[in-house]
């Protein structure tokens, strides 16, 4: 059973609940892993970062549910990502994603590209990856999202397509901002399958996704 999710917000950015609650909603779904992954940017990346950092250390150890510390690199000038990641690293972020070119918003052109020489773990929606980028996720180990997330996910097949042909590894997310985004591993399943990946896939991505937590949760 695929039952991670490591893309949700908190108000600590632009989402509607408290971190423990996000804990509990996803647990109650029947997750075992998710990450708290809060925007930022210059202006909160300390703050949030230590907010996210605390809270998961404070989290019970023998919960049903883990907890990871993340952070999203959201809508940067492009050459600021690898700073950004370097001290989200020192503030103790284990996940960091890049918010990737997205057909829905004013993405910043090149994001992508720079943001895969960054180190980070994950590209969110990363809009119509170009043949070059997905070969650069693959070269560097970075997992291209497919998402739930409306609008965000209007090129999920393009990412497989590109994804398949690279050899680049997956990742399905939720991208949750509300309650209602918070859907079940069956459902987020299902988007993926819907999306163009087959079971052999899924079970792919599992055991990549379930390889890196066991290194992020080792450190």
């Amino acid at each position: 059973m695929y039952n991670y999710n490591l893309h949700a917000h908190t108000f600590l950015s632009d989402g509607d609940l408290l971190p423990s609650e996000v804990a509990v909603r996803y647990r109650d779904k029947g997750y075992e892993t998710i990450a708290i992954t809060d925007h930022a940017d210059y202006s909160n990346i300390r703050q949030a970062s230590r907010a996210i950092v605390e809270f998961c250390r404070r989290w019970p150890k023998d919960s049903q549910i883990k907890v990871l510390p993340g952070i999203e690199l959201t809508h940067l000038p492009p050459e600021q990502f690898k700073p950004l990641a370097k001290l989200a690293r020192k503030e103790g972020i284990k996940v960091i994603i890049a918010h990737g070119e997205t057909p829905v918003e004013p993405v910043t052109k090149d994001t992508n590209h720079l943001a895969l020489m960054a180190d980070i773990d994950i590209l969110a929606h990363p809009g119509l990856i170009s043949e070059e980028d997905s070969r650069l996720a693959k070269e560097r180990g970075i997992f291209l999202e497919i998402t739930s997330r409306r609008g965000h996910n209007q090129t999920n097949s393009h990412v497989i397509k590109q994804a398949k042909k690279s050899g680049a590894k997956l990742i399905l997310n939720n991208d949750s901002h509300s309650p209602e985004d918070i859907i079940s591993p069956q459902e987020l399943i299902r988007v993926g399958l819907d999306s163009g990946l087959t079971q052999a896939d899924i079970e792919d991505i599992y055991e990549n996704v379930r390889a890196f937590l066991s290194k992020k949760e080792a450190r």
